[in-house]
């Protein structure tokens, strides 16, 4: 059996080390899982021509929104968030398309005490997990920083979904929402390098990157000096991953293996 990871850029993805060490601690020998460059819209065209050999896809940017739309089913949590992280092969041939982003993100920042303010950073795939995730926690409010005005116009439905409030904010504004209590950067690698220099944060602010290569990001070194607690991408790389291992496989993800091989690979 087989599966991957597909996205672009995906050379950097450390999806293979955790999953090849779950197959190997939990006994499945015949199982293999490989990395895929694909954009997003050519992810249909891959999808259809893989055999019944291929258990599922993680799919990481840009192809999330496009993983939903080819699904044959859908989650009722990737159908709030409009995006998908996973896809699993049915063993009639259909696909099954989920977001393990959300929990993945819920049991990370559970653990730091999230508060009522929220600051998403970006308004792609992951920031759409980012507000479930926010709404399941419990936040009172969340701002979403974005690149394009337009954007935030398309999370609207997301977050009514969801059932958290939402405020849009322009780019260059963006410093002046770091006071939040948690902030989450969902950019893509050195879209937020240069906020970095001028980011007002506050030291009680829980600062969660989505990435983790390079690490600390300079918008996360920023963070650390300024006393913040900062959790990195590879907290939600094991939990969203330990999701898609148990629905890819069937059987209980060994949680413990696939740590210390992550632990392993960026040591």
């Amino acid at each position: 059996m087989r599966a991957a990871v597909v996205g672009k850029p995906i050379a950097h993805s450390l999806s293979p080390v955790i999953h090849e060490a779950g197959y190997a601690a939990a006994g499945l020998t015949g199982w293999s899982y490989t990395r895929l460059e694909c954009a997003a819209d050519e992810l249909a065209g891959l999808v259809a021509g893989l055999g019944p050999e291929w258990a599922g896809l993680s799919v990481t940017m840009p192809g999330k929104e496009a993983a939903l739309a080819l699904a044959d089913e859908v989650s009722p949590v990737a159908a709030a968030v409009g995006a998908a992280n996973t896809l699993v092969r049915r063993p009639d041939g259909a696909w099954y398309a989920d977001n393990t982003d959300v929990t993945g993100m819920v049991d990370v920042l559970a653990g730091v005490a999230v508060g009522a303010t929220v600051t998403v950073l970006g308004a792609g795939g992951t920031a759409r997990a980012a507000l479930a995730a926010a709404a399941r926690l419990g936040a009172a409010e969340v701002t979403v920083v974005a690149r394009r005005p337009e954007a935030v116009h398309e999370l609207r439905p997301v977050a009514g979904a969801v059932g958290v409030p939402l405020t849009g904010a322009a780019w260059d504004g963006a410093p002046s929402h770091a006071r939040a209590d948690v902030v989450i950067s969902t950019v893509p690698k050195g879209v937020a390098d240069p906020l970095a220099e001028n980011f007002d944060w506050r030291p009680g602010t829980v600062f969660f990157d989505a990435l983790y290569d390079p690490w600390p990001t300079p918008l996360a070194a920023a963070a650390l000096a300024a006393g913040c607690r900062v959790v990195s991408g590879l907290d939600l790389l094991l939990a969203q991953a330990v999701g898609q291992f148990e629905q890819f496989t069937g059987v209980p993800a060994p949680v413990d293996a696939m740590r210390a091989a992550l632990t392993t690979a960026r040591a």
